[in-house]
């Protein structure tokens, strides 16, 4: 498999390209002949759908709904159905066949992590956010080691209100951890996002109006109760439906 590090090696020190860095990974996929397998960490379904879109035409995908830090209960649950849901008609519409794992759900833990760094009165998107990252990130790699991928990497970089920079080097810190590649990505990039927000509207998928922990829907003024009462009237709908 190829290494991201080593053509990033060979990059200059200005501002680096992660789409271009995966564009290039990928022709050197074709070149070999070679379609691998990737663990891809998903924060939400919207992430996932331009994600699987573009990587399904070149490689084997499995999503790895690792979120411990979405609050409350309810709202990781309906986000985890949505998510599931998506790849099963992802994959019925494109003949795919994306592969779906639930980590299990540990919010305790995240916040644990966050009390002991101080870092549960950071502003969205600072280090609280690049410490929730890195827990993620690990987890994914540590998955996609013992589970024989090729790859692991992440969805996340599709928002415009995550910082693909920070988001890539932690994976690629990570990948020296474990012995398993990186994949470097800023999915956002060639109308990417656009596309995401399209395949929403075409697959009927929720988007959520926070990213998930309960620091930042507090800072955000999100009304928890009614998103607790809504996240449980859909769970209590769907829970039900079956879905290979």
């Amino acid at each position: 498999m190829i290494d991201s590090a080593e053509i990033l090696m060979k990059l200059s020190k200005q501002k680096i390209n992660y789409d271009k860095v995966l564009r290039k990974m990928i022709d050197q996929w074709q070149q070999a002949a070679e379609r691998p397998s990737i663990l891809i960490h998903s924060c939400c379904a919207p992430c996932s759908t331009y994600t699987l879109e573009f990587l399904t035409e070149h490689a084997d995908v499995t999503i790895y709904f690792a979120n411990s830090n979405i609050y409350p209960k309810s709202e990781y649950q309906r986000r985890a159905l949505v998510q599931k849901k998506f790849v099963y008609d992802f994959n019925a519409a494109t003949s795919n066949n994306v592969g779906f794992i639930e980590a299990p759900y540990e919010p305790n833990e995240f916040i644990k992590v966050m009390r002991e760094k101080e870092l549960t009165q950071e502003a969205e998107g600072g280090k609280r956010c690049t410490a929730c990252f890195q827990m993620r990130l690990d987890l994914v790699a540590e998955q996609a080691l013992e589970r024989g991928f090729d790859y692991f990497g992440s969805a996340l970089t599709i928002s415009p209100k995550k910082d693909a920079d920070v988001i890539n080097q932690i994976g690629l810190d990570i990948q020296k951890i474990y012995d398993v590649n990186y994949l470097p990505s800023d999915f956002k990039k060639n109308n990417g996002y656009q596309r995401s927000i399209q395949m929403c509207k075409e697959y009927d998928v929720y988007r959520q109006c926070y990213c998930g922990c309960v620091f930042a829907a507090k800072q955000q003024g999100i009304d928890l109760k009614q998103v607790n009462q809504e996240a449980k009237a859909y769970v209590q709908a769907h829970q039900e439906e079956t879905i290979v």
